[in-house]
């Protein structure tokens, strides 16, 4: 059986509120667990898809302090 995660994603969160989107992502970090990062993934692939220029340099800006903190 083929599970497609990146669907499954999108159609859980389709009708989804910010507030609802926002306590799922909270949640993910906060439990620390492996099994959380295909979703978080989804969710930044659309964040990325549906950023501009300006916006995606200020991820990778963001990112990049993060990760060198």
């Amino acid at each position: 059986m083929e599970i497609n995660i990146r669907k499954s994603i999108i159609e859980n969160f389709k009708n989804a509120g910010s507030g609802e989107i926002k306590s799922s992502i909270v949640s993910s970090i906060d439990t620390n667990e492996e099994i959380t990062l295909p979703g978080l993934g989804v969710f930044f692939e659309i964040l990325w898809k549906n950023s501009d220029e300006n916006s995606q340099e200020f991820i990778l800006n963001t990112l990049s302090k993060g990760l060198n903190k």
